[in-house]
């Protein structure tokens, strides 16, 4: 008989731990005598004619690719197969051609690694399809329900933390206000996470409308107190005052978020006479060697993905929840979209440090 075979792919925007994830699937699937092939490039690679894939095997997975970030199997986040952008400006269903190359490989399932947005597309593709699928949560906004946390979100938030260890010294150096704006697409979660953790005066959450006079006070306070700094963290999510966002439009016509850290930094000079500096941390939230909870996430998670594959449990998200690994069903997962909770215990945390929040 021949041995039973399952696909594994990494769908969406990319972060630390995919790796540790991928290794974990073939470590697991290897003990029960499975094979496992990587699909190249996310769904991108089923549809190719002949599907783009590499046989993972566990002399692929030395000591440094747990250490890795980023993924070996490649991504993508953009093109929706459903309304597949062509170069002549239409748009075109090609979820069959995926569907096909997943046929074509013979798999008993897929393990999908993704976001809340992957999810709703592999979940219609499985079920158009008729193929079997189980989600593996990563995001570093931490944004995906169900779940406590999700992988890539640990790493993203030391950067952003290691980032503002950093902005201090050169801050207290210049008698400066220093911001440092952060990812976080819709939810604040690594503002918030990282505000607490450096020493942040303020954090400015997409989930929290601020006031210019409410920070600058804060920030006189501060000044008035005897200390010549100040450190602000802000999500690029964040609303301008007139309600807009702030984004930055490319070369290839789309717009994504970008630059509010530059509106709050004129808004607080203004308001303050406080000399401001900017930092987009951007993309290297994304780049870092996954952390130790990441790792460990990303390990446990995999395993019991393919463990739900073993008894034959689909169109489930693993997740993490009181300190054990359990299952849900994806849809139930996508559709608990988990911003900052107002009432939550950081909030709470961030008031009762005297934090600002923008709103008072």
């Amino acid at each position: 008989m021949s041995k039973k075979r399952i696909g594994i792919l990494t769908s969406g925007g990319d972060c630390a731990g995919l790796n540790a994830v991928i290794r974990a699937v073939v470590h697991r699937a290897d003990l029960l005598d499975w094979e496992v092939l990587g699909i190249i490039n996310g769904t991108a690679g089923l549809m190719k004619e002949e599907p783009e894939y590499r046989k993972l095997e566990l002399k692929d997975f030395d000591g440094n690719m747990l250490r890795r970030g980023g993924t070996v199997l490649g991504t993508t986040n953009k093109g929706n197969p459903f309304s597949y952008p062509m170069p002549d400006g239409t748009f075109k269903d090609r979820s069959d051609e995926i569907i096909a190359g997943a046929k074509k490989l013979g798999l008993e399932a897929i393990i999908g690694i993704g976001g809340d947005g992957s999810f709703a597309i592999l979940q219609k593709l499985a079920e158009k399809g008729d193929f079997k699928l189980v989600g593996i949560p990563k995001t570093i906004d931490n944004d995906i329900g169900k779940t406590e946390t999700s992988v890539g979100f640990d790493t993203a938030v030391t950067v952003a933390t290691e980032a503002l260890d950093r902005l201090q010294p050169t801050a207290a150096s210049h008698d400066r206000v220093m911001i440092l704006e952060v990812m976080g697409r819709d939810a604040g979660h690594i503002a918030l996470a990282s505000g607490i953790a450096g020493g942040a005066d303020v954090i400015l959450l997409p989930e929290i409308p601020y006031s210019v006079d409410a920070v600058a006070k804060k920030l006189k306070q501060v000044k008035a107190k005897g200390r010549n700094f100040a450190l602000v963290v802000v999500s690029e999510a964040v609303k301008k005052q007139d309600g807009g966002s702030a984004k930055m439009k490319y070369a290839d016509g789309e717009k994504r978020y970008g630059g509010i850290g530059y509106v709050i930094g004129d808004e607080l000079a203004v308001a303050t006479g406080f000399e401001t500096r900017v930092t987009i941390l951007g993309h290297v939230q994304r780049g870092s060697a996954p952390t130790y909870n990441d790792r460990m996430l990303a390990s446990a998670l995999g395993v019991k993905a393919v463990d739900l594959v073993a008894e034959g449990k689909f169109d489930r998200m693993v997740a993490w929840q009181d300190r054990k690994v359990v299952d849900v069903p994806i849809a139930e997962a996508i559709a608990a979209y988990q911003d900052v909770d107002l009432d939550g215990t950081l909030v709470h945390t961030a008031r009762a440090l005297g934090i600002c929040l923008g709103d008072e």
